[in-house]
Formats: structure tokens, sequence, C-alpha cells
């Protein structure tokens, strides 16, 4: 009888076990890698628990020079599902991505954007302007596409997924009504953003300002002297008193900038630090794409003469005007 017990206890644990470890199988997060922090946040916002997230580049770092390192590579070869922006953004990675996509699930969540949406890249005539992060009207397309491949790489949470998702496009219609109330404020006069590269052009474009970057729209292209120049004399003859440095590019040719200016007998202030190709801290709600934004439009607003929350849509910015 002993042995008869022992027989059918050892063929419950073979029935059990198996099934205990699909359990486990299944409710073990998805192992995602993004390549920019806007993507890695939009994933876990819509992700949740279902997700154990891990970007690529983090605060200050710039996406246009980034090359993957040796455990960018083991992570992503490990990696359920790799998100990465396109858009000829990480375009020193893109032929990785096109060997990747052979073995693991790949996908490029802005390269899908109705073209007629974007603006043209001033260096590639058949490229696109990537910075679509700049305004929330455009990113809102973007997180449907995170959430797309979320649902495909795990059907079973596609309900979960989209109530996240809800709730984070509600929070991005916030953010665009906050933007539109705040620069709307600015004096027309005053509607110039100048800043070390093209980054601003889909901000400039929604919120109708003049966006002048000293570089193109890649960091990798050339500030040439007569570019700041130009720039000069342009801040001289509008009266324009404050330009911006970025967390991910050097501030020396807006530093020179200012000097030009200075020279002419005009004086010309930085008016902050905006959030370009990075978003902030790890842990801070400026390390958020919604604290990114939120800080980039408060800061702006401010330093071009409007009137605004010294800390941002809800209150939530690290540090007050």
């Amino acid at each position: 009888m002993r042995f008869a017990n022992l027989a059918l206890f050892g063929l419950m644990m073979i029935l059990v076990l198996p099934m205990a470890a699909g359990r486990a199988l299944a409710e073990a997060p998805l192992k995602l890698v993004a390549t920019t922090g806007m993507i890695a946040d939009a994933a876990r916002q819509i992700g949740g628990d279902q997700v154990e997230v891990k970007a690529l580049m983090g605060p200050g770092v710039d996406p246009h020079a980034y090359r993957q390192t040796r455990s960018d590579i083991v992570a992503m070869t490990r990696a359920d599902l790799v998100l990465w922006h396109g858009l000829y953004l990480e375009a020193q990675m893109q032929e990785f991505f096109h060997e990747l996509e052979r073995k693991r699930v790949v996908v490029a969540v802005a390269e899908g954007l109705p073209k007629d949406l974007l603006r043209g890249h001033d260096d590639y005539a058949d490229k696109y302007d990537p910075h679509v992060w700049m305004t929330p009207v455009l990113w809102k397309l973007v997180v449907v596409e995170v959430q797309k491949a979320l649902t495909e790489a795990r059907p079973e949470a596609a309900d979960l997924f989209a109530a996240n998702a809800k709730a984070h496009l509600a929070d991005l219609d916030r953010l665009i009504a906050y933007g539109t109330k705040v620069l709307a404020k600015v004096p027309e006069s005053n509607r110039a953003l100048v800043s070390a590269h093209d980054a601003f052009g889909y901000f400039g474009r929604d919120y109708d300002f003049d966006v002048l970057g000293i570089q193109g729209i890649s960091t990798q292209s050339e500030a040439g002297l007569n570019r700041i120049s130009t720039l000069v004399d342009l801040l001289v003859a509008r009266g324009i008193t404050a330009v911006f440095v970025e967390s991910s590019v050097s501030d020396r040719s807006i530093r020179a900038l200012i000097e030009g200016a200075e020279a002419q007998g005009h004086a010309v202030s930085i008016g902050g630090e905006l959030f370009s190709d990075a978003m902030g801290a790890d842990g801070t709600y400026e390390g958020t794409y919604l604290g990114m934004l939120d800080h980039n439009m408060t800061t702006i607003a401010n330093a071009l003469g409007a009137d605004v929350p010294a800390r941002g849509m809800d209150g939530k910015l690290s540090a007050g005007l």
C-alpha cells in the first residue's frame, strides 16, 4: 500500500509541476529593451508589472551618436521584445536591428507614423525629422504603437495594456491642453526658440514658435562659424534675450552665441536647460515623458515672458522657476 501511495504521489507531481511551471512562466514579466528613455517610459506606463524594461540610452545620452555596447547586445539578444525608434534616429544601429529581427521580435515604433505628419530631414532627402516626442500630439501615435507591440507579445494581457494605454493617453491630452495654454501666453515678439540643434521643429510647428538650431536635426551635423554669426545677427536684430541649452548636447556653441551678441552690445542669457534627446534623471518626475515635456513647456514659456505655474502642470517639477 505504501508503494502504491508513493507511485500515486509521483504521478501527481509529474502532472502538477509542469502546470506550476507554466503558471510561473506566464506570470514572469516580459523582458523588454528600448533604445530611448521616452520609449522605455511608454512601455512601463502601458506594460505595468507585466514588463521588465531596460533603456539603453539614459539621461544626458545623445541617440544620434550612441553605439551599442557589448552588454547592450547581450540584453537585446536575450529580450522578449526590442523597441527602437526608427526614422533614422539610431542610424548607426540600424543594420544591427535588421539583423536582430531575424531572431527576436524587434519593432521600430515611430517608423510607421503617417509621412504627411512628419517634417523632412535637412540632411537626407528621403528621411524625416525623428524628434516626434517633442510634441505629445505625435507621441500619442507612438504610444499606440507600443501598446500594439506589447499586445502582440503578450495577448493574454491585452485588456490590461488597453486600460493602461487609455489612462496614459488621457494624461497626454492634459499635457497638450497645458502646453497650449501656457505657450499661448508668450508674446508674439518673443516666439523664437534658439537651441543647440534642431530638435524642436515639431514643437515649433504645433505651438507657433520660430525654431532656430545651431546644428541641424542631427547633432552630428557641423555647426559652422557662419551659422553662429548669422544667429548672432538675428538675436540682435529681433531683440531675443533668451537662448536654451540642452541636457544631451554640449553648451559650447550656445555660449558662443551669447558672447557674439555681447560683442554687439546685446545681452542674451540662458533661459534654462531643456530635455531634447533624453529625459531627466531616473526616478524623478522629469525622468518620465510627461515630466520631460512639462519641464520644457514651462521653462520655455517662463523664459520668453509668459506667466506660468512655478512647478508646472501638476506642481511636480523638481525645481521651481
